[in-house]
């Protein structure tokens, strides 16, 4: 069994800027004290959520640097950064993460091969990172929607696990069926973590380990009381359950910049800059979206344990 990463809540971090475009390292600490109060199991550094496709390489292993030294071993840091075109670009990359002294290094699916190419050539490029990384880092890999998903079959997925070097799965099918299919091809070695709200509850009872997504920058602490009681027999699981998946439509509401704009209602000191994203655009009734949804989940949780006896 897999005991290199704990089950639960990985968030993709969001990763702040400056007004003068360049990483906010103080808030940036910030954030990650953020995460472990609020019961994050993990930390994914460098995806998607932090704007790894805007990042520089040297950002990108500064980034991920960062956030394993003050993690300082409380909890597990993995990351990506794994965005080149060419074979060569890409293994330069992931030699430079491998060395940030991250607990994993995840591969993005949509990298190992052309949008028309199969996993054949999905294999001979696993293969290939497999030679030049060291057999003692562990590997995960991250279904990234951009710039196109490219989704493992359940035999692709029991190829990555046959090699004994992948442990984490960041699954972004959105569906119980095919995630019920890859655990069933799977021995548990690799672990599969949901990336999506609306299906989390079910996918828990076909084996999913945890949830990695977007809404661990809103509440992770929910999705973590969420995760320790899934399987009581209790209405208020459902309630929390559909809470979770109602408020992760957030997500749409000019992500990563909404996200930020929460931090800051928590008591975080940052600016609202992206790179993907003017902030001058986040409109007063997106910003009240987040308050309003701030202060339901707030109320919400407090109700918990008193429902939690029931």
């Amino acid at each position: 069994m897999n005991n290199i990463f704990p089950d639960g809540i990985w968030p993709t971090m969001i990763t702040p800027f400056t007004a003068a475009n360049e990483i906010d390292y103080d808030a940036l600490e910030r954030m990650i004290e953020w995460y472990i109060e609020h019961k994050s199991d993990g930390l994914f550094a460098v995806c998607q959520s932090s704007e790894m496709w805007q990042l520089s390489l040297i950002e990108r292993v500064q980034l991920s640097q960062f956030v394993v030294r003050k993690a300082a071993g409380r909890l597990p840091v993995i990351a990506s950064g794994h965005i080149g075109e060419s074979e060569a670009e890409q293994l330069d990359e992931l030699e430079r993460i491998a060395n940030t002294g991250v607990q994993g290094l995840v591969l993005v699916t949509n990298r190992l091969a052309a949008i028309n190419e199969d996993a054949d050539q999905v294999k001979r490029s696993i293969e290939t990172i497999l030679r030049r990384l060291p057999q003692s880092m562990p590997l995960g890999l991250y279904e990234c929607p951009y710039p196109y998903k490219r989704l493992f079959t359940p035999a692709l997925l029991r190829f990555c696990e046959d090699t004994e070097r992948f442990y984490f799965l960041k699954d972004t099918s959105c569906s119980v069926d095919d995630m019920r299919a890859k655990m069933g091809a799977i021995t548990g070695r690799l672990k599969i973590y949901n990336a999506n709200a609306a299906t989390l509850d079910e996918s828990y009872h076909v084996g999913v380990a945890g949830y990695s997504g977007v809404m661990a920058n809103f509440h992770p602490h929910l999705y973590r009381w969420h995760f320790d009681h899934f399987d009581h027999a209790s209405l208020i699981i459902k309630e929390v359950a559909e809470m979770l998946s109602i408020a992760s439509l957030i997500e749409r509401q000019f992500y990563p910049v909404n996200a930020k704009y929460h931090m800051r209602l928590e008591g975080i000191e940052l600016g609202l800059f992206s790179r993907i994203a003017s902030s001058h655009h986040f409109a007063r009734a997106q910003q009240l979206e987040v308050e309003q949804l701030r202060s339901l989940v707030n109320r919400f949780i407090e109700r918990l344990p008193n429902l939690e006896e029931k």
